[in-house]
């Protein structure tokens, strides 16, 4: 049953988490080789767990353009192997050092940081390997469209100077004007949500406005999301969350949450998913489950 089938979003998600599983279950390495280490690894860290909302926002962004479920699914785990890269390399000791991931080990605990390292990088890899492989799209110019948008949400102009700016911010404490983490966090977490939102509309070849509509709705959303993210650090726990929490406070580090407080927080955030929302009116009913997501977003416990 497609997406669009759907009219709620927590069973669309649960559908898109499903499918997005199995198709990363297919794509991934596995074998008894000599290198099965890493393939355990890049298994274990990749598949089993996590909402696969990035997945969501790329089925759902495809459905908006009669996309077939096949380059879909195929970009929706490439996505997804790219952000579990990125969990793993943010866990290691020179990073987050977070021991637990997802309500488990993190990978470096579960294998040690060497093989984690390793599973970080041939998951980044095998990404870029599935969206330049002819069966996620059948025109060269979209795949190379693809490639190069998820090259720079993870790159240094992206995800990656994201991070750097976060390390970077751990050293000067809370005396961090909002603007500089508002970029961080549009650079370290927005990033990859604005390719999952926008995908879609790269696969079905839209129009510029329709792109950039999602663009907008997508930036209002990842914001929101990591605003909701620093108020679970500060209220959820660890068996909700899934990951070791009070973090940020303990560390010093300047928040969303640090700077405004939890509930002009908690407001932005709200005030931003509904922004988020309203980008979306030109595509009608059949945004709704976007539009659906954008509340969960900052509802979330998790």
């Amino acid at each position: 049953m497609p997406l669009s089938s759907y009219g709620q979003f927590e069973p669309a998600l649960a559908y898109a988490a499903e499918a997005t599983e199995q198709t990363m279950d297919r794509l991934l390495p596995k074998g008894e080789e000599g290198e099965a280490r890493v393939f355990q690894a890049m298994r274990y860290s990749s598949l089993g767990g996590g909402k696969r909302l990035r997945a969501f926002f790329v089925l759902a962004g495809a459905t908006l353009f009669k996309v077939g479920a096949t380059s879909a699914l195929r970009t929706a785990s490439a996505i997804e192997f790219v952000h579990a890269y990125s969990l793993i390399h943010d866990d290691l000791p020179a990073m987050d050092d977070d021991d637990l991931r997802r309500g488990k080990p993190s990978c470096h605990k579960q294998f040690d940081e060497a093989t984690a390292i390793l599973a970080g990088d041939a998951l980044q890899a095998l990404a870029f390997e599935v969206l330049a492989h002819e069966a996620t799209h059948g025109d060269p110019a979209v795949r190379m469209v693809l490639v190069s948008e998820l090259a720079k949400a993870a790159g240094a102009h992206g995800m990656v100077g994201g991070q750097m700016l976060d390390l970077l911010a751990e050293t000067q404490g809370r005396d961090i004007p909002i603007g500089t983490i508002t970029r961080l966090q549009r650079l370290k977490t927005g990033a990859l949500i604005s390719f999952a939102c926008t995908a879609g509309a790269i696969l079905g070849k839209a129009a510029e406005p329709m792109r950039a509509a999602l663009l907008a709705y997508a930036h209002d959303l990842g914001l929101a999301f990591q605003m909701i993210d620093d108020l679970l650090d500060v209220e959820g726990n660890a068996a909700e969350v899934g990951k070791a929490t009070n973090k940020d406070a303990a560390a010093g580090k300047a928040t969303f949450v640090s700077i405004l407080g939890v509930e002009r927080a908690r407001a932005q955030a709200s005030l931003l998913a509904q922004q988020a929302a309203t980008h979306l009116e030109h595509f009608g009913p059949s945004a709704d489950l976007l539009k659906q997501a954008a509340k969960f977003v900052v509802q979330r416990r998790a």
